[in-house]
């Protein structure tokens, strides 16, 4: 008995188109979804009120060098921060950025709100 051993290498095959068909469809179905998403008012750094939410831009912008819980890590820590720097200073830094921190993540019209949230950090 001599099996061919193409076999299950086509069968292989014929799953793997099967599962790309079926799942390129229930991706057409997510973007459609997301689309909806976006169009419905997607929280952004702005909270209703139209106003600039410095919190929400550290969670999007920030967290990631500076840590969740504002402990540092590839950055500085920001506990405290504001009685090391005045108020100005933390601004410079957000505008223009220092050392590894990069320039403008922050937007210079909200670098105000931004420099007064991160002196507040405790």
């Amino acid at each position: 008995m001599n099996r061919n051993p193409v076999i299950p290498f086509l069968l292989i095959m014929v799953f793997g188109l099967g599962l790309i068909f079926f799942l390129s469809l229930e991706g057409l179905s997510n973007s459609k979804e997301m689309a909806k998403e976006k169009e419905g008012g997607e929280k952004t750094e702005e909270t209703a009120g139209g106003e600039f939410d410095p919190e929400g831009h550290y969670k999007q912008s920030c967290v990631g060098c500076h840590g969740g819980n504002y402990e540092g890590g590839a950055g500085p820590a920001l506990k405290g921060v504001g009685e090391k720097l005045s108020k100005d200073e933390i601004k410079e830094v957000l505008v223009n950025g220092r050392g590894a921190m990069p320039a403008g993540l922050v937007p210079a019209e909200n670098a105000d709100a931004m420099a007064e949230w991160v002196s507040k950090v405790k």
